[in-house]
């Protein structure tokens, strides 16, 4: 807890004046989902995952954070209403859900893997369901995968499947940046499957997403975010993201068509803002990073912009202050 207060107090105090600002949501998409929106759903209080559907346009499926069911919400982003609710079923009692994912085959990938503690599970979960093709509230069967990492338990908040190969990957969560573990080939229901780290990532992760063409990995935190090339899962970082300055920023997706990168924040009537997809992420060519070259640092990456505004810090820092309140809460 001190140790998260710290970082906000002197990652903001210190350095107000020169973070740089996040842009405004675009507004001209040229996809359905390609807008910002509010999920308006009270049931939705801590949502920590958002996925474009491969199926229904404009959807995106999200769901709660700890202390809910195994429930996942199909959101209409042009209302922000709940147009489903789908409870998957044959698996235990999720414990810490935060992160969801599509892969090849419209599979829908749900990563129980959060560990508050940072090393209290021996091994998490990844639950594994169709998408629905029929938008409606109803039970699906899911596939349950016991997961371990090769060099001891962690906490992670972000799961991602390639789009083209259907690999599962995890992304743990460390203040001074985590690394991007490789699952197996193919997930296994008959024994453990063993995560191994293959690439360090610049971040404190707290989300992650596949562009549609699976060339592109974009990688939020709670106060910026870092784009890569995949190049075969030898991840190269290009540059920083856009990120949206939220109250607790948790879940970034691509839109379905690639255009644009949605972010989603904790809270009720949480806010999901969208910005324009850095370069490459609808085509087969290479991209040209957006906002610059790659960066030297191992920061968040806040994006280009103006300066962000004193008020606007000092809201950020009392929103921090709450969530790591209520993180405390929760440990105890």
């Amino acid at each position: 807890m001190r140790r998260f207060l710290a970082f906000l107090g002197a990652g903001f105090l210190a350095g107000a004046l020169a973070l740089p600002a996040a842009a405004a949501p675009s507004d001209d998409g040229a996809g359905k989902g390609d807008k910002g929106f509010t999920i308006t759903d009270s049931r939705i209080t801590e949502s920590s995952g958002l996925a474009a559907s491969h199926l229904h346009p404009g959807i995106y499926w999200t769901h709660n954070d700890s202390n809910d069911g195994p429930y996942i919400y199909a959101v209409d982003s042009s209302t922000g209403k709940t147009v489903a609710t789908v409870t998957f079923s044959g698996v235990g009692k999720p414990r810490d859900v935060e992160a969801i994912s599509i892969g090849p085959g419209n599979e829908i990938y749900i990563g129980d893997i959060g560990d508050n503690l940072d090393g209290t599970w021996p091994y998490v979960w990844i639950y594994k369901l169709p998408e629905p093709k029929v938008l409606k509230s109803q039970t699906i069967k899911a596939t349950q995968y016991v997961v371990k990492y090769s060099d001891g338990a962690r906490n992670a908040e972000s799961l991602i499947v390639h789009p083209k190969t259907g690999r599962v990957y995890i992304i743990d969560k460390k203040e001074d940046g985590g690394h991007l573990f490789e699952g197996p080939a193919k997930l296994s229901t008959s024994g453990t499957n063993y995560f191994k780290p293959v690439a360090a990532v610049d971040l404190w992760a707290t989300d992650a997403a596949f562009s549609p063409n699976g060339q592109q990995l974009a990688v939020r935190g709670y106060f910026g975010g870092v784009y890569y090339d995949w190049n075969g899962g030898r991840i190269k970082r290009e540059g920083r993201l856009d990120v949206p300055l939220q109250g607790q920023g948790e879940s970034v997706s691509y839109s379905a068509d690639g255009t644009k990168l949605m972010y989603g924040s904790e809270g009720t009537d949480s806010p999901v803002e969208a910005e324009d997809a850095p370069d490459g992420a609808t085509s087969g060519a290479s991209k040209s990073p957006s906002g610059g070259g790659s960066s030297a640092s191992g920061d968040d990456g806040g994006g280009t912009g103006s300066t962000v505004k004193v008020g606007a810090v000092a809201v950020v820092i009392v929103c921090g202050a709450l969530i790591g309140l209520r993180r405390l809460t929760r440990r105890s």
